[in-house]
């Protein structure tokens, strides 16, 4: 979502431009919000889902084609992007004899976009080992991460005012996606009361656990529960979020490859155990550049609370991460994907972007 936001914010006014989505998906909202217009397609995954799954997936796909077609004849596009999802493979289809550019998030690209990928002009990524997963003959341009420009645009003492936070005390940022994560959750609040003595403490809880906050709240000493700040989702304000940290602990989706790097954040990466190895790859790569400490799902009730406190008490240690994080930082992502994007429309000979 947000990458591809950050391309459309660089391409500005030249481009106009049409949101394409999933039926079931959230992104209709943040589009609709960023003032674009937005279109559904049906879609479905085929790859690592159960074989009964597969007839109604290709019908699905099928179907979803089809409607990409007809939005693709009323828009009338010169150039698709896209930046990953299932949604993307029937337009890809549909959309197979216009130029395409593609933006993988993620350090390996996930199935959609590798099928993606086999029909697209140019092919736009994070890190220059990425291009490992592609052969020689295709083309491929390392532009770093595009991020949100709302995410440098306070600093941290700024962010934690608006937050109610105290400037003073370290904050420790913890969160598992829009939906959270059970597995963090429950590891926190069993640490909770140890860990508010050390620091403050901004969970995400996404919203399948949000129902528990309150009694977790209320089985905290009342001088402790001010250190403990509770929100089921953020939208806007988790730029804030992000910037208010001194340090994170979340999931390895393909966002901590540039959110935290621009922000020279530090982090505990937890990658999702029943997924593909996307995530670990993700979390592998800031832990070999010294920016992050991966931590097993499987671990966490034993480990998290001891991990944190060992780095909040040694801030050489933080410094030195935060310093290889931002490190990582390829200025101008999102104007590099731009460009390649109106080298694909002047290629063509288009005119509207």
């Amino acid at each position: 979502m947000y990458p591809a936001l950050a391309v459309v914010s660089a391409l500005g006014k030249r481009a106009e431009v049409l949101w394409v989505g999933s039926e079931d998906g959230m992104e209709a909202t943040l589009v609709n919000h960023a003032g674009l217009a937005f279109k559904s397609v049906p879609a479905a995954g085929i790859h690592g889902v159960g074989l009964w799954s597969w007839p109604r997936n290709l019908g699905r796909l099928a179907r979803g084609v089809a409607a990409a077609r007809k939005v693709l004849r009323q828009f009338q596009p010169d150039a698709l992007f896209f930046t990953g999802g299932f949604v993307g493979v029937p337009v890809a289809l549909a959309g197979r004899r216009l130029p395409k550019a593609v933006f993988v998030p993620d350090i390996e690209p996930a199935m959609a976009l590798r099928t993606i990928g086999r029909f697209a002009d140019v092919i736009t990524v994070s890190t220059e080992i990425s291009r490992s997963y592609y052969p020689p003959t295709q083309r491929v341009v390392v532009t770093g991460y595009p991020t949100r420009s709302e995410l440098t645009a306070v600093t941290k003492d700024e962010a934690r005012i608006r937050l109610g936070l105290d400037t003073e005390r370290p904050v420790v940022l913890v969160f598992g996606g829009s939906r959270g994560a059970r597995s963090i959750n429950n590891s926190l609040w069993d640490c909770l009361t140890s860990l508010v003595e050390k620091a403050q403490v901004l969970h995400i809880t996404g919203e399948l656990d949000w129902s528990k906050v309150e009694d977790i709240r209320t089985k905290l000493p009342p001088t402790k529960s001010a250190s403990y700040h509770s929100f089921a989702y953020l939208h806007e304000e988790m730029a804030l979020a992000l910037a208010a940290a001194d340090l994170v602990v979340s999931r390895a989706g393909a966002a901590i490859l540039g959110e935290y790097p621009i922000l020279g954040l530090p982090s505990i990466l937890v990658p999702y155990p029943h997924a593909w190895r996307y995530q670990k790859v993700n979390a592998q790569y800031l832990v070999s550049c010294g920016a992050a400490v991966q931590l097993a799902d499987e671990d966490l009730a034993r480990d998290l609370l001891p991990t944190i406190l060992e780095l909040l008490d040694d801030q050489t240690r933080l410094r030195n991460m935060a310093s290889a994080a931002r490190k990582l930082v390829i200025p101008g992502a999102a104007q590099a994907i731009a460009n390649e994007i109106e080298d694909l429309v002047m290629m063509r000979g288009g005119s509207r972007g």
